[in-house]
């Protein structure tokens, strides 16, 4: 889908989408779990349909609209051959459930789509072919199968953490006790507080470390208490946040101060690139929110700023230090992109052009985000991508006065 957007400003209210991390985290430990959990304020983007999909291969249920999940026992042995699971377009999705199938399937046929499979496995690659688990990209598909056992786990914290996550969610559920031992920094430090949060609520504790985490065995996931509320999510509100910092007028409700969303942090940054003078942010524990971060300095008329630890953002939806630079460049910023960093030059306003969203979401949002300061139309290819995470955003865009059409 193409849009043709009119410059506008916009003003209203909103109330972002339920947050997709914490939604994955919570679907995964009622799954796990043996009986009914309640799950309040699941809204079906793609990737969290990904995940329930998934969830549903392995043994779990769910209601039309997945807010009662139905666990199942986890444990191996259960399958007669590997379950496919699709996981669509979510890395998260994937690296959560390749050491869960091994738990709970002896393995999975993993397969996506658009760039999923390309992405990086490399730590898991390494990490189970050493402990004799078969780890094999066949025909675009990825499949493993072996025995998951108790141990030591040795882990690198600045690749992705969603990898340690994968890790935190099975390890619990094996006959023995585990470590994950960081041999970097952790970055996105964040979305593994969300993960323990998660595990907690389903009756699993894990224990922090200084070397990283020790993981008792012999757990099981337990129903939840009581229903579990799935905050909006600070990832997109972000673009909401640094839209008001561009001049428009958006009430924003909704947002739990006290969430374990590491993205909260975008509230913080957005008032530093209020102020005139050189800023350098570092994203190393958020780097969902450069996308945001950049049309909104993008326009800091006359002042510099500098997103700088965002290397993996090479490997997201799309080359997101590359899709940022170039798509904002296209319209008349003056972003330059280094191997690790974006060095922004900001101009008083955009002009109109033909852009692309790179069948990314975020970057979608990005561009529709700073078309309201541009001087003509915008016309963004691939819009319809901001289905993965927020397949609300273009109605929520027109409620606040965004003006749009559809481009042939």
């Amino acid at each position: 889908m193409n849009l043709v957007i009119y410059p506008n400003r916009l003003c209203g209210s909103v109330t972002p989408p339920p947050s997709k991390s914490q939604a994955h985290r919570a679907i995964i430990s009622a799954a796990l779990a043996e009986g009914d959990s309640m799950i309040l304020n699941l809204q079906m983007s793609q990737d969290i349909q990904a995940t329930l999909n998934c969830m549903k291969a392995l043994g779990a249920s769910a209601t039309e609209h997945g807010g009662v999940i139905r666990g199942f026992y986890a444990k191996e042995g259960k399958f007669d051959t590997l379950p496919e699971l699709d996981c669509c377009e979510s890395g998260s999705t994937l690296r959560f459930l390749i050491p869960i199938a091994l738990v709970v399937a002896g393995g999975g046929i993993f397969s996506g789509r658009g760039r999923l499979m390309q992405r990086p496995q490399k730590p898991y690659e390494e990490m189970f072919r050493a402990r004799g688990i078969r780890f094999e990209r066949k025909d675009g598909k990825i499949e493993v199968e072996g025995a998951l056992k108790p141990g030591r786990f040795e882990i690198a914290g600045n690749i992705s953490s969603q990898f340690i996550t994968g890790l935190l969610f099975a390890l619990p559920l094996l006959d023995g006790d585990s470590d994950i031992v960081l041999t970097t920094n952790l970055e996105s430090a964040g979305y593994i507080e969300s993960t323990i949060v998660a595990q907690k609520l389903f009756g699993v504790n894990i224990e922090v470390t200084d070397y990283g985490w020790h993981i008792p065995g012999n757990q099981r996931y337990q129903p939840a208490k009581t229903p579990v509320m799935v905050d909006a999510d600070y990832s997109n509100a972000a673009f909401y946040i640094v839209a008001n910092g561009l001049g428009n007028e958006i009430s924003i409700y909704d947002l739990n101060q006290n969430t374990a969303q590491g993205d909260k942090v975008i509230e913080k940054l957005e008032r530093r690139l209020d102020h005139p003078g050189e800023v350098v942010i570092d994203v190393c524990q958020c780097p969902d929110l450069v996308p945001a971060l950049a049309g909104r300095a993008a326009l800091r008329e006359g002042q510099i700023t500098r997103i700088v630890n965002a290397a993996r953002l090479r490997i997201k939806e799309s080359d997101r230090l590359d899709t940022v630079s170039t798509e904002l460049n296209k319209l008349g910023a003056q972003v330059e992109q280094l191997e690790d960093s974006l060095v922004i030059h900001g101009v008083k306003q955009l002009k109109g052009g033909v852009v692309s969203s790179h069948n990314d979401h975020r970057i979608a949002m990005m561009l529709a985000i700073v078309a309201t300061r541009a001087t003509d139309r915008v016309i963004l290819q691939d819009a319809g991508s901001v289905a993965k995470s927020y397949p609300g955003f273009w109605e929520h865009y027109y409620r606040l006065g965004g003006q749009f059409g559809i481009w042939d």
